[in-house]
């Protein structure tokens, strides 16, 4: 009787062929993102004049020094700029959770209600240390 043939085992190689769209997306975005910077100056118009040089305020004339503080801008300005993008993230991610709140039942109910907490402790902080206080 002769032996039974079995195909020899060899360390099997994953099939990287379903990943080619996506490595040639990449290179494509890669390349127009290149091809854009270096491309752009020598290619667009470059009549520059004082109006184009000088900095865009909004239609109103450039002043040499703001207005508000004796030449500075306040404080304020950036604390409240920073406090909106801390709680508007923070507040992103009570999305998630009103998308899945059926599927995580109890233990989703808790975390969010502590995470709710944390959020309104920060903000009642910031409140407290005058942080929201427009002069």
């Amino acid at each position: 009787m002769l032996p039974v043939l079995t195909q020899a085992t060899t360390p099997s190689v994953p099939n990287l062929d379903m990943y080619l769209p996506l490595v040639l997306l990449f290179v494509l975005a890669l390349a127009f993102a290149v091809l854009s910077v270096l491309l752009g100056p020598l290619v667009g118009p470059s009549r520059a004049n004082k109006a184009k040089l000088a900095a865009y305020e909004c239609g109103i004339e450039p002043s040499p020094q703001p207005v508000v503080g004796g030449g500075r801008m306040p404080v304020a300005y950036y604390i409240t700029a920073m406090l909106f993008i801390l709680f508007d993230i923070e507040m992103v991610f009570l999305y998630p959770f009103a998308v899945s709140a059926d599927a995580l039942g109890m233990f989703g109910l808790v975390e969010i209600v502590l995470f709710i907490a944390t959020v309104g402790f920060a903000y009642a902080y910031v409140w407290r240390r005058g942080g929201l206080d427009w002069n």
